[in-house]
């Protein structure tokens, strides 16, 4: 059995409340939240992320569709590449109108550590495994 998927695997450090650092990882728990291999979602996770520097829901939004679509399948996210790329644009949307582009925006508007999960959980695409791969790391550097 592999070991769980973390932050640090992926390069990145969440204990400075880091925005890219936390985008990284909502990214990565987005990718690993669904039922494909987690090697599939590393990789896919490596060429959205590091290779098309796609580190702010803004710069994802100006993939386009098709243009993540074209990401997804390079990192061979294949299974769901179309609707996953729907739901990330959407995501990234919310993100940008509602909460200024940043994670740590849901944390300003959120009353409590139970509201930011409501919150994350109301994106498009965003179940309970997702909130629990991202919270287990991030949880504990936002709600300290």
């Amino acid at each position: 059995m592999k070991a769980e998927i973390s932050a640090a695997m992926l390069g990145l450090d969440l204990s400075e409340e880091s925005e890219k650092a936390l985008f990284g990882w909502f990214l990565a728990s987005y990718l690993f939240g669904k039922r494909i291999s987690q090697d599939i979602a590393a990789r896919t996770w490596r060429v959205l992320f590091e290779a098309h520097r796609c580190d702010t829901p803004l710069k994802l939004i100006g993939c386009g569709r098709q243009g993540l679509v074209r990401i997804l399948r390079e990192g061979r996210y294949t299974r769901y590449d179309e609707s996953t790329a729907e739901r990330l644009l959407e995501v990234c949307q919310v993100l940008q109108v509602e909460y200024e582009g940043r994670i740590l925006g849901i944390k300003d508007k959120s009353e409590s550590r139970s509201d930011f999960e409501r919150r994350v959980l109301a994106f498009k695409g965003v179940g309970p495994k997702t909130l629990e791969i991202f919270m287990r790391e991030a949880g504990p550097v936002l709600f300290s």
